[in-house]
């Protein structure tokens, strides 16, 4: 038996097209790349929230000569949520980077780790979390839900 997995997202041309809310956010995002600590692959990464209650918070990547002990700013980022907020659900999360080295134009995704932390958290707060992903400037990704971020997700009803 064959299945299909499909999902949309949206694809804005630039931050322009965004809701003032969600261009608050990317920019806030885009912004705290500032604060990231990578002096290994100069590839800094910003991540900003709301909470479902209107606080906003971020988060960046933090490297270490110590491979792999850094940590990727969207689980800074829900480390902090967690314990600033520990009941309160995100409802959209930003993320973008600004590559020293190269590009800055075209949206990243999270990495394995944090698109299966961004889905516990998004499970425990039984909310979907808003997902904006983009560089510094050009296009620009949202999706509804973390979930769409890893199909065949590993999570806490498979442990039941």
């Amino acid at each position: 038996m064959k299945k299909d997995f499909a999902f949309s997202y949206d694809v804005y041309q630039d931050s322009s097209e965004l809701s003032p809310d969600d261009r608050k956010l990317l920019e806030m995002a885009r912004k705290v790349t500032a604060n990231a600590y990578a002096p290994y692959s100069q590839f800094l990464v910003g991540a900003a929230a709301r909470m479902s209650n209107g606080n906003l918070i971020e988060g960046t990547n933090q490297e270490n000569a110590s491979f792999p002990v850094g940590l990727c700013a969207e689980r800074v980022l829900l480390s902090t949520a967690s314990s600033l907020f520990p009941q309160i659900p995100i409802d959209t999360m930003a993320v973008s980077y600004k590559n020293l080295k190269g590009h800055n134009d075209r949206p990243i995704s999270p990495c394995g780790i944090c698109r299966q932390s961004l889905l516990e958290y998004e499970s425990r707060g039984n909310s979907p979390i808003k997902i904006i992903l983009s560089g510094q400037t050009g296009e620009v990704v949202v999706l509804a839900s973390a979930k769409l971020l890893l199909p065949f997700s590993f999570d806490k009803k498979d442990m039941e």
